[in-house]
């Protein structure tokens, strides 16, 4: 096979010159690493992990927050390296977890992917170039480019309050996002070893916090258009605490805009804000 067959076969890879037995390396030769927060995703593991377009990827990372179903005996099965919480730390929380085990890895390139099959594993080459070819330090793939969201089934109230959202949002921090609610994400290995996530709420509302520090730290963000689909088996939080999370965000931004102008800064945003610790010891699962 030539040279010119293998870049046809590997768009994504760049060929070694310097020894041909060493094979191809990766994304401008970025070590890219999926991580995976899961929670009772028994259902649509398997399916969203079949999906990961595995030539890219050489780590794939599932953190159990203490699920009452067998995903841990399903990413087992499949052989995804596994975390398990011995108690529910939340989203924040296992999001946390599965950042540090990323920055263990030594990846360049982290990419977080629900495993609720929600979002389309098929957009993860897509990111990681936005980022390996250093035109963006984070990327965000968002239901709102374009019509996926309703089409995808997204409530109608979620819509609505996500644009708005998103709408203040953007007045308040001075951005120009098409969404801050996205669970889809990716960022650079710099981002997540400067940015003190530790400091961060372990909740829903640990998105937004992180959004925030990039900006507020300097970072560059990308989007990417990306269908949605809600179904029964999608994790969804309720009406209830949607309405806790649309507050918190608010206030997230609020104290954003308090500390860009030196008025008041909040834990996060403090020179002495705690950033993750890559040597902190996790319970993998054997």
């Amino acid at each position: 096979m030539n040279l010119i067959n293998i870049a046809i076969l590997h768009p994504f890879r760049v060929q070694n010159d310097d020894n041909m037995t060493e094979g191809l390396r990766m994304i401008n030769n970025k070590k890219v690493a999926v991580i995976m927060p899961a929670y009772n995703a028994e259902k649509t593991l398997e399916q969203t992990y079949n999906e990961l377009y595995k030539d890219i990827i050489d780590e794939i990372i599932l953190v159990d927050d203490n699920s009452s179903d067998k995903t841990k005996e399903v990413a087992k099965r499949l052989g995804i390296t596994t975390i398990v919480h011995d108690k529910n730390k939340g989203y924040g929380g296992n999001q946390k977890t599965c950042y540090t085990a990323a920055l263990k890895t030594d990846a360049d390139i982290i990419i977080m992917v629900h495993p609720d099959y929600q979002y389309t594993p098929k957009l993860v080459p897509a990111m990681a170039t936005m980022i390996a070819f250093d035109e963006y330090d984070a990327c965000i793939a968002s239901r709102f480019i374009g019509k996926g969201a309703l089409e995808g089934g997204m409530p109608l109230y979620k819509f609505v309050a996500n644009k708005c959202l998103t709408f203040i949002q953007n007045l308040l921090m001075g951005e120009r996002l098409t969404e801050y609610h996205t669970g889809f994400r990716a960022f650079s290995r710099e981002v997540l070893e400067k940015c003190p996530l530790k400091d961060c709420n372990d909740d829903f509302v640990f998105d937004n916090e992180m959004l925030a520090l990039v900006f507020y730290k300097g970072f560059s963000v990308g989007q990417i258009s990306c269908p949605t689909k809600y179904f029964p088996d999608a994790s969804s939080i309720n009406f209830m605490r949607s309405c806790k999370y649309g507050f918190g965000c608010l206030r997230v931004s609020m104290l954003y805009a308090l500390a860009k102008l030196g008025i008041y800064k909040s834990k996060i945003f403090k020179n002495n804000a705690k950033t993750l610790d890559k040597n902190e010891e996790l319970p993998y699962l054997n």
